[in-house]
């Protein structure tokens, strides 16, 4: 039922208050309402220190053109609140809404879906529940790391996640997670669980790393959800060595070795024992091909015509005969 705005506001609260009267007592003597027309799968969950979002499915056996309603009282108001902001299906159809400025108390809350149709009756549902058990707990806040670089150590500090009905730092207890930074998806290195504290000394077992650190809180007294909240952005820290130990050696040994071959070039170049060491190897002579035309008559004929002042060529045609 909408609500009039000009209406005075007691009329508003005894008509809200008689709707819901009347739909617990038809449930409650509903012989002619269709077995499986009620909502199924009801949850509701608060986030984000005041939002609330509740979701339900139609019920199984519930006519197609059902439509649901959601009211909810709560324990610190007199009167029962619609939804405003319903969630739909594809069809049209309310399977959920959301709920803004829910302030928690420690009393339970009072949630009753009904519904309509054309067809047949359709039975109501309705709960009780207590608020800060649904809360979806913020990530801690102002987490700060500083490290002391010379005795290799952390202190981790945070403040507790804002939440709507409590102020008080004992009522949680906090999860830390530490990975190496280059290896995220990687084995948690180092995890530890702190209870009514606000900060914690991290003994850092590798001081050429850089880490990165995550938490999350859950309430260990109070009225504070005892399931654990969300995950906080990775916070990194630490000193990060860019090249290992060993490519640090290896870099070494490769450059000294290049600066001595360089300087033993140089030397032997000054000195001369480069061309000791080194000698030049003399070219061949011109090789000797022969005569084309190896005929013996040919070749003495042009013996003969040949001078004699060059004995060796006489010589060598006597050796072709």
């Amino acid at each position: 039922m909408k609500k009039e705005t000009t209406a005075p506001l007691t009329l508003i609260f005894m008509t809200q208050w008689m709707l819901l009267i009347t739909q617990l007592c038809v449930g409650w003597h509903c012989t002619d309402c269709m077995n499986g027309s009620a909502i199924e799968n009801f949850s509701c969950v608060i986030y984000n220190i005041s939002l609330m979002n509740c979701t339900w499915q139609p019920g199984r056996d519930a006519p197609g053109d059902t439509q649901y309603f959601l009211y909810w009282q709560n324990p610190i108001y007199d009167d029962a609140m619609e939804c405003k902001l319903y969630i739909k299906d594809e069809n049209g159809r309310n399977t959920g809404c959301r709920f803004q400025n829910v302030r928690i108390e420690p009393e339970k809350a009072y949630f009753l879906v009904n519904g309509s149709s054309k067809d047949s009756l359709i039975q109501f549902y309705d709960e009780y529940i207590q608020l800060y058990k649904i809360e979806k707990l913020m990530p801690p806040s102002n987490i700060t790391v500083n490290c002391d670089e010379i005795k290799n150590y952390c202190i981790i500090q945070w403040q507790q996640p804002q939440i709507s009905h409590s102020n008080k730092d004992n009522c949680f207890k906090y999860e830390l997670n530490i990975k190496y930074k280059d290896n995220p998806e990687g084995k948690t290195k180092y995890t530890s669980i702190q209870e009514w504290e606000n900060s914690h000394t991290f003994q850092r077992p590798n001081t050429r790393k850089k880490y990165l650190l995550k938490m999350r809180a859950a309430g260990s007294a109070c009225f504070v959800s005892p399931a654990w909240g969300e995950w906080s952005a990775p916070v990194e820290f630490g000193n990060e060595e860019i090249i290992s130990s060993s490519v640090w050696i290896l870099l070494v040994v490769a450059v000294a070795t290049f600066l001595v071959v360089v300087i033993a070039i140089l030397f032997c170049k000054r000195t001369g024992c480069w061309k000791a060491a080194f000698p030049q190897i003399p070219e061949p002579k011109q090789v000797f091909h022969g005569l084309p035309d190896t005929n013996p008559k040919l070749v003495e004929t042009k013996i003969q015509s040949i001078t004699s002042e060059n004995e060796e060529i006489i010589l060598i045609a006597d050796v072709v005969k």
